[in-house]
């Protein structure tokens, strides 16, 4: 019965399930941007909060902000299901994006792209998934930062994933699947004064573990080991969403690098620094963050 189940789910669930999103995908396609991008939220924020993912976030919520009122806690829930639906949309309207970024994308920041795009070296771009996260590529890309790359983690629903990636080609940067292969490209990219773009904010079951929201949560730690050992700029970016299908990249300073001497405490270091920005970033704005994702062990209550 357990084989029938796997094969169920894999030769009718997966396909169904990853079909029906592009089909949803390509309505929004059909529609202007605003028109898809109001619409879609509407409904998304009237059935989201009643998904069973919901309360993953919820329980997320409650971590992060235990001294949030409820029904506080559940407007932010409410507003991030009008964010992520919006953000699916833009990703199907994503050739119009590109095409009319000058008047859509405001840099704050913007030097900072410059400095990274001119110092002959290697650099690490460091992002989350806050309001619509692709506009960190865009920026990077208005700004001129050369042999550009983007670590992805693909898709469960691989067709899903595919349709995805060939939307997310109008960006015009490298893509890098993560992964043993990633890895070993991550390398080269770096050994070749490349530049990538890492959303950092996700669980890794492999990782270190990192405060965040003041608990351990397990991290991954590529961009302080690559950080350390090429000795490049980190430099944190994140997205504001501003309404009417308008967005603000803001670019900070490099993080300072530590050198205690002992290689494993400073990616500790690094990475504690690295989720301290994010959660500032979230707590500034926590209803554009994607908080359905499992950031913290299911003991950790």
């Amino acid at each position: 019965m357990a084989a029938i189940g796997d094969w169920w789910r894999a030769y009718v669930l997966r396909p169904v399930r990853g079909w029906g999103m592009i089909g949803l995908m390509e309505t929004m396609r059909a529609f202007p941007l605003r028109a898809a991008t109001d619409g879609v939220a509407a409904v998304a924020r009237r059935l989201g909060p009643h998904f069973g993912v919901s309360n993953v976030a919820r329980r997320n919520l409650d971590r992060a902000f235990p001294d949030l009122a409820k029904d506080r806690r559940e407007a932010i829930l409410v507003a991030m299901w009008d964010n992520l639906s919006r953000t699916v949309c833009e990703y199907a309207h994503l050739k119009t994006i590109v095409d009319d970024a000058g008047s859509r994308v405001e840099i704050v920041g913007g030097e900072h792209l410059d400095a990274l795009a001119a110092d002959g070296k290697p650099g690490i771009v460091f992002s989350a998934h806050l309001a619509s996260w692709e506009m960190v590529t865009l920026a990077a890309r208005l700004r001129g930062v050369p042999d550009l790359h983007v670590v992805y983690r693909n898709a469960n629903n691989l067709i899903l994933d595919e349709y995805i990636r060939k939307l997310q080609s109008v960006s015009g940067v490298t893509l890098i699947r993560k992964g043993i292969r990633g890895a070993r490209k991550l390398l080269q990219v770096m050994q070749g004064g490349g530049h990538v773009i890492m959303l950092v904010d996700q669980k890794m079951n492999e990782g270190i573990a990192v405060p965040f929201f003041g608990r351990p949560a397990m991290t991954a730690p590529a961009l302080a080991q690559l950080a350390l050992r090429f000795q490049c700029p980190v430099v944190p970016a994140h997205v504001e969403r501003l309404g009417d299908t308008r967005f603000r990249v803001v670019i900070e300073p490099p993080l300072p690098l530590p050198d205690s001497g002992n290689r494993e405490a400073d990616v500790l270091a690094l990475m504690t620094e690295v989720n301290l920005k994010m959660e500032g970033w979230i707590r500034a704005r926590p209803e554009q963050w994607l908080w359905l994702h499992r950031r913290w062990p299911k003991e950790d209550a």
